[in-house]
């Protein structure tokens, strides 16, 4: 698991997908890919993911695939089986955490208070989703729920785009960020991959001049 937690270091942001036709999320993970981020978070808020899942994970074996926005064990089941490495939920449901830490699965679950972050390390959990992030309090909130937990690290989700994703990164408690802002809705709808691939690509420079 440790490996996975690293490539999502490496790749310091998680593009999060809502998609609505699975026939489309081939050419979606191509542009991404194009873009210079082999990673996606493909959201359980859609009958389509399941099946999106299976065909990113077809076209592209080495693509690192999480399936986000899981309730249920059912649910991850169903994104594992598929070919999703990742399970991540916006809340700390113990049933979905206790189900994949017994498959030896990553999970990832939301937290956003210094109770759930107990109730998520009582389960074994190091790496946990920040969620929703800008409206829970952003990087000052990470940075005080941080300071007596120095042992978790953090991916916040929720509000994060080129203007404030230095702020997060910077943070030494977070690991990366997950966002949308690289596959806005209107652009898949069209199915303008070029215009994901150019956001992406954005998202890539800025990740670079970052790191330099």
């Amino acid at each position: 698991m440790q490996e996975l937690i690293n490539k999502m270091i490496e790749t310091g942001v998680v593009p999060v997908v809502k998609i609505d036709d699975a026939d489309d999320a081939v050419n979606l993970a191509k542009a991404l890919r194009d873009g210079g981020i082999n990673c996606a978070e493909i959201t359980f808020r859609t009958a389509a993911a399941e099946q999106a899942i299976k065909n990113i994970h077809e076209a592209f074996p080495d693509m690192l695939i999480a399936a986000g926005t899981v309730l249920s064990t059912e649910q991850a089941d169903k994104a594992i089986a598929a070919g999703a490495t990742i399970i991540v939920s916006p809340g700390m449901n113990p049933e979905v955490v206790k189900h994949c830490n017994e498959k030896g699965w990553l999970i990832i679950p939301g937290i956003c208070t210094p109770t759930e972050l107990e109730a998520a390390m009582a389960l074994g959990l190091k790496y946990v989703k920040f969620f929703p992030a800008e409206a829970a309090g952003g990087v000052k909130m990470i940075k005080a729920m941080s300071a007596p937990y120095t042992m978790v690290k953090f991916m916040p989700t929720g509000g994060i785009s080129t203007k404030n994703l230095e702020e997060y990164l910077n943070c030494k408690a977070v690991f990366c960020c997950g966002g949308s802002w690289m596959v806005p809705a209107d652009k898949l709808a069209a199915k303008d991959f070029d215009a994901i691939r150019d956001l992406t690509a954005e998202c890539t420079e800025l990740l670079k001049k970052l790191r330099a």
